[in-house]
């Protein structure tokens, strides 16, 4: 073999291994540890639940369970006003919450005993249950307690009667309501008894007292017995001294005359007769006159209607 043609081989070698190790240092990885980006965790932002209404809520409507829910809120635009279920502290609301600090449990002994609570009385909403709008609240609007008023609270009854009407009282006993089975939200008759005048017949009828009776108001609603204005959950009957009830404007000067006159009773009525029309029977209570009628001669005292 010529020496040429060995010195070409040996070089195509020599730059055969020289290219193979070049790829390999390529190919092969880097001691030094990559560098991944990753991105900066993002920090939860605290909520807590807050009292909202479900729906557009108008002056006078008493609230149930759903007019209300629960709403997330960021826990840093909690207005110390809001009404929050107590699961987280609200910052601002120091002694004006009602739990002051350290009257109540915290951390785990506290949400186990809200939700003991809440499972046997539904939770705060069931507080304010009963309560009537005094002003107009939006769907999703924050309740606050200058816009609702509590049953017991003062102006409670003013807000709680509808436009246009009005509360009037009157003496019952047991024996006159019903025997105490008329509830707060019940409607009913009112009917008056009183003593016809026939002290200018001049017979001996005329000494003994005659009665008429005539419903004065019918389908009246019944916002309180005494001070009651909701009966209680297993409450049957209530018992008080006074009843007040809903009556117009006109209704009320009818209602004060029938007073006058005599006894009042009322009358419940069913729920499936509470319908019709609600207010005075007539004008006022009907007028009775007395007439003397012979009989084979013997006079006899007739009271006509």
């Amino acid at each position: 073999m010529k020496p040429a043609r060995i010195i070409v081989i040996c070089v195509a070698a020599v730059a055969a291994i020289g290219l193979a190790l070049v790829v390999r240092a390529m190919g092969s990885p880097s001691k030094e540890p990559t560098a991944v980006a990753t991105a900066a965790p993002v920090e939860a932002r605290p909520m807590a639940k807050v009292l909202v209404a479900a729906k557009d809520l108008q002056a006078g409507k008493r609230l149930d369970e759903s007019d209300m829910e629960w709403k997330d809120w960021p826990l840093d635009q909690v207005n110390p006003a809001f009404i929050t279920d107590g699961s987280v502290p609200v910052p601002g609301a120091g002694a004006a919450a009602p739990e002051a600090a350290g009257a109540k449990p915290t951390g785990a002994v506290a949400a186990v005993t809200r939700a003991a609570t809440n499972l046997a009385t539904g939770g705060a909403k069931a507080d304010y249950v009963g309560s009537v709008v005094r002003e107009p609240i939006l769907a999703g609007e924050p309740i606050v307690m200058r816009k609702i008023v509590r049953a017991g609270d003062s102006g409670y009854m003013a807000a709680y009667l509808e436009p246009g009407m009005r509360a009037m009282a009157i003496r019952v006993t047991v024996e006159t309501a019903a025997g105490g089975f008329i509830l707060p939200g019940d409607r009913v008759d009112v009917v008056l008894t009183r003593e016809t005048n026939l002290g200018n017949l001049g017979a001996s009828e005329a000494d003994r007292s005659k009665f008429t009776s005539a419903t004065v108001m019918q389908n009246i609603k019944v916002l309180a017995i005494d001070q009651s204005t909701r009966a209680g959950d297993d409450e049957q009957t209530v018992i008080g001294a006074t009843a007040t009830l809903e009556v117009g404007p006109r209704d009320a000067e009818a209602l004060a005359l029938a007073k006058s006159e005599g006894e009042l009773s009322l009358i419940l009525r069913s729920y499936a007769d509470t319908g019709g029309p609600s207010g005075r029977v007539s004008a006022g209570p009907r007028q009775s006159s007395a007439v003397r009628v012979y009989r084979g001669g013997a006079p006899e005292v007739v009271v006509v209607q």
